[in-house]
């Protein structure tokens, strides 16, 4: 048997291991999402939002809301006995992400989260959500904690980004992020990752790479911000609300596309209406699936999370179809003689 064979059947079983665990039978990941809890309340599919389904500019708002819980809000409220951590041990402690030990319904785990503000005081204090690199190094320590104690690790996302100030750069702010990455896609522990306000950039992928991504109805998540995106297409930020159309960032797009596995409901009017009721919904939610993930073995934890994230931007070529020739380089294109270029 040769090794490409030998990984097939690994995958293979790895991936039967994980549907026994969550007792799909032959239901396959991509099937309606139907390896989470539906006791949870979850949302699985995106056509029950038919109805009241939001545009995805109206998200933005929404996600934006300066009254959302965030990450203080709802570990205070979904955990116990919480111990915050600080420190990167390095340079100094950064208050954009916080995060430590607590019990989440008698469990103990790690959980990891970035900050915002409630007021502008405390955004300033927090630098609007957005961590400087020794954030980042500070959630990888807590990471490595979570694994040398056999902790479940739960992170919340809710950043517009990662600081990308001078002063960022400086310290090494694109190396901190993918060491966040790189640390968690091998982490053996299981992770579930929540997704409360906004999700940007690499920034919130630092801390997003799960087993299981979960996001609140009205959250968002993309690789730049509409105003960002429509700047560099449209040369205008006031072109944010055609760039967040066409950037599916939606709770019920990211659902779709399999971005995230399911959205937890919201209370009536959104997230900031009850605090209350938006710690318990997550909190049900975190319980039903590290149920589930600790009867999965780290292998093929580990296994499955790779090929969760392998799995994002497939192309299916249709049958039949010739593939396009690739473009010239742009320096053949640059060189190319004037006198040919007349004749053709």
């Amino acid at each position: 048997m040769s090794g490409l064979d030998r990984s097939a059947v690994q995958r293979g079983r790895a991936k039967a291991a994980l549907e026994d665990a969550f007792g799909l039978g032959g239901t396959r990941r991509g099937e309606k999402n139907g390896h989470l809890a539906l006791e949870a309340g979850l949302i699985t599919d995106a056509s029950t939002l038919a109805s009241a389904r939001p545009t995805a500019w109206q998200a933005v708002q929404t996600a934006r809301h300066i009254g959302r819980p965030h990450t203080l809000d709802v570990i205070s409220r979904a955990f116990d006995r919480f111990q915050e951590l600080h420190g990167d041990r390095t340079f100094r402690d950064d208050p954009a992400i916080v995060g430590g030990i607590a019990e989440l319904a008698g469990r103990p785990v790690v959980v990891v989260g970035e900050q915002k503000g409630a007021s502008t005081e405390e955004n300033i204090q927090r630098n609007f959500g957005m961590p400087y690199p020794e954030g980042y190094r500070k959630a990888v320590r807590l990471y490595r904690l979570a694994e040398k104690f056999h902790l479940p690790l739960v992170t919340l996302l809710d950043t517009p980004g990662a600081y990308p100030g001078p002063e960022a750069e400086e310290r090494g702010q694109a190396e901190a992020i993918a060491s966040s990455i790189h640390r968690m896609t091998r982490l053996a522990t299981p992770i579930v990752a929540v997704i409360l306000g906004e999700g940007g950039s690499g920034g919130a992928l630092a801390l997003g790479v799960a087993d299981v991504v979960l996001a609140l109805e009205n959250a968002i998540y993309s690789v730049i911000s509409p105003e960002g995106s429509a700047a560099i297409l449209w040369r205008s930020a006031a072109e944010a609300e055609r760039a967040a159309e066409a950037m599916k960032l939606a709770g019920p797009d990211l659902l779709e596309t399999g971005v995230v596995d399911a959205l937890i409901r919201e209370p009536a009017g959104g997230a900031h209406t009850d605090h209350e009721a938006t710690a318990a919904a997550i909190k049900t939610a975190l319980v039903a699936q590290l149920d589930r993930l600790a009867r999965v073995p780290i292998a093929d934890l580990l296994s499955l999370r790779y090929e969760r994230y392998r799995a994002f931007g497939a192309i299916v070529e249709p049958h039949n179809a010739a593939p396009e020739a690739p473009p010239a380089p742009w320096w053949r294109r640059a060189l190319r003689n004037p006198l040919r270029a007349g004749r053709e």
